[in-house]
């Protein structure tokens, strides 16, 4: 991407607005999960090793477009200043006299946290008032919040476009560099692996994956839309009855690189502890779907452990359920596997993250995006509203 970088950027005694993904778990007041506060770190040690001045904006939540205490930052703040070593501010609004004098008097190298952006109306709207007051703030904006790349809003593209000079953080510049080498360049065979529940929520995804893969996995519950088109008995499976004609459609198109699960983990009901059986074929009625079956779990590690690439986005069945977790585990084990030897793997959306963080294998992947919505979008071919206003070079 053509795009103005963080180290294009001279920061010293400049102010910084940068746009972070700080929508983070809190149980009691505390953050349960900083995954994405820790992502972060090397823009914001960037910026405040080289004397910048930072003023971090993020969403939490989903406030109504006013204060709610449920959803404020402040615990936020209490943490980050856990990790790093320069001085940490938490300012009780986003904009307004409170937030300028504090970016004011700030020093170099500090780091404020504005309140939730979320707790402006002209947030969500991309409100061009209240990006200029965010603009008021700063001198310079950077982008580092791949996850909400995909919102048009006013921390995302309004500001960028009011303070003119907008560059992409480490973060977001990683998160666009491993998705730009899936679509363009990818060593082959290139693979990918997608599940979840609706084939709805892939459609886009699948249309322009397929004709850049060698090989198209399905698994969860998506896949029983596709069977059913097919003509196979999927029981009382979860299925898109609206979206057959499409899948039917993707299915002939794809060549014979679409594959489906040979084999089922069935149940008689939506419960861990329910009566639970492996068929193969069709599924019968009484029974649904929720994890693919030992021999689709062999075939699909065979060819992902062949593959140089994979991106896999969604689960294989309802992982939550220890009894139904089988498939989703196995193909997070063979994207270990594959990594190590020497296959790029790259893994993106909420539930394959909590499943491959689950399994212990994070660490053993190319790179685990922040991003689910962003990353969909990003794979559909899709021009990203927040990579799009910043700053060309």
């Amino acid at each position: 991407m053509n795009k103005l970088k963080l180290d294009d950027l001279d920061v010293r005694g400049r102010r910084v607005l940068v746009r972070v993904d700080f929508n983070v778990p809190l149980k009691g007041g505390s953050v349960t999960d900083d995954t994405r506060i820790r992502a972060a770190l090397p823009t914001i040690e960037s910026i405040s090793s080289r004397g910048g001045i930072l003023i971090l904006a993020s969403h939490l939540g989903r406030p109504k477009g006013s204060a709610d205490p449920e959803f404020s930052l402040e615990p936020v703040a209490t943490h980050l200043q856990t990790l790093v070593s320069a001085p940490v501010m938490f300012v009780p609004e986003t904009v307004g006299p409170a937030a300028k004098s504090a970016v004011s008097m700030a020093d170099d190298g500090q780091i404020i946290l504005l309140e939730n952006t979320r707790f402006n109306p002209g947030e969500k709207s991309n409100d061009e008032s209240f990006s200029a007051q965010l603009a008021e703030l700063a001198d310079v904006y950077v982008n580092d919040a791949f996850g909400t790349a995909h919102r048009a809003h006013a921390s995302t593209v309004g500001v960028a476009d009011a303070l003119g000079q907008a560059a992409m953080g480490y973060l977001l510049e990683k998160e666009i560099k491993y998705l730009s080498a899936l679509l363009d360049n990818p060593r082959r065979p290139f693979l990918a692996v997608l599940g979840g529940a609706k084939v709805s929520d892939k459609i886009g995804v699948i249309d322009n994956l397929l004709p850049r893969v060698d090989r198209l996995l399905i698994g969860g519950a998506m896949s029983y839309t596709f069977l059913k088109a097919q003509g196979i008995e999927v029981g009382n499976s979860l299925v898109e009855d609206d979206k057959q004609d499409i899948a039917l459609n993707l299915l002939e198109q794809s060549e014979g690189k679409l594959m489906l699960p040979a084999d089922h983990v069935v149940a008689s009901a939506f419960d861990n502890e329910a009566d639970r059986r492996t068929v193969e074929g069709g599924i019968p009625d009484g029974f649904m779907g929720l994890d693919i079956g030992p021999k689709t779990v062999e075939s699909y590690h065979r060819i992902i452990e062949k593959a140089q690439t994979v991106v896999w986005n969604g689960p294989m069945g309802v992982f939550e359920m220890s009894n139904f977790a089988h498939g989703t585990m196995a193909v997070a084990r063979a994207l270990a596997d594959a990594t190590r030897d020497g296959a790029m793997t790259v893994v993106g959306g909420g539930d394959s993250v909590a499943a491959i963080t689950q399994g212990g294998f994070a660490d053993e992947v190319s790179h685990v995006s922040t991003g689910g919505g962003a990353m969909l979008e990003f794979l559909e071919g899709k021009t990203l509203p927040g990579v799009a206003a910043l700053t060309d070079t």
